[in-house]
């Protein structure tokens, strides 16, 4: 059977402690039961579902266990980024041990499952919307990471193989024109770029669009009716 290829994020989970996400509108009632039953319906054990960040409302590592272990429970294997939000992510190694079989992590670097390989960074504000130095740093430092990761995921491909990469923020602002960071993907000869962040009705968001011969899927979770996203 061919590996099928789901995106989803955005999860804000607290399994622990729950939060009421409809604060933030209707779409977010029972969001995780409409999220269930679309990956129960869609995914099976040799699948894959990347979940492009704010994965959990955690704060420390050991508060996120119960949120990471309810997405284990489902099937398929899970890739996953940082996000804005995912304060419980501490160092990358730290990470990865309490990760249960079958789930990824990716920081700086890059993953190959069967025909296609995986990679990613949390990305941040669109250089467009950077109004200070500040952001215009961070923005910077998280291209050079974008780039070790691509550089792994290179190092990684196969002949045939796809590339899919994963960033938290939109690559683009809301005029959808190029930037350094599509310009990245651009270099790389990625296919496909998964992203989320962004939220609420009133976002001018593109759920899909083609690019310069990529693939951009915005996959929050409130913008696409709770259902994982077909990538491959």
């Amino acid at each position: 059977m061919t590996m099928k290829v789901f995106a989803i994020s955005d999860l804000h989970l607290s399994i622990n402690n729950p939060k009421p996400m409809n604060i933030f509108g209707e779409v977010w009632d029972d969001y995780l039961t409409q999220i269930e039953q679309s990956w129960k319906e869609n995914v099976d054990d040799g699948d894959i579902v990347l979940i492009a960040g704010d994965i959990s409302w955690a704060m420390k590592l050991q508060e996120v266990v119960p949120d990471i272990n309810y997405i284990s429970s489902f099937k398929g294997k899970k890739i996953f980024i940082r996000g804005n939000h995912d304060y419980w992510w501490s160092s990358i190694s730290a990470v990865r041990t309490m990760l249960p079989p079958g789930m990824y992590a990716l920081q700086n670097d890059a993953v190959r499952i069967e025909n296609v390989v995986f990679c990613g960074s949390r990305g941040w504000t669109p250089i467009e919307e950077c109004e200070t130095d500040a952001d215009k740093k961070i923005y910077a430092r998280e291209l050079i990471r974008m780039r070790m990761s691509l550089d792994c995921a290179k190092k990684l491909q196969q002949p045939g193989d796809k590339i899919i990469a994963m960033v938290h923020y939109p690559p683009f602002g809301c005029r959808l024109d190029g930037t350094p960071m599509t310009c990245l993907f651009e270099e790389y000869s990625v296919d496909s770029v998964v992203y989320g962040h962004l939220h609420g009705k009133s976002v001018r968001a593109v759920k899909y669009m083609q690019k310069n011969g990529i693939s951009y899927y915005l996959t929050s979770c409130d913008l696409v009716d709770n259902k994982l996203i077909r990538i491959l």
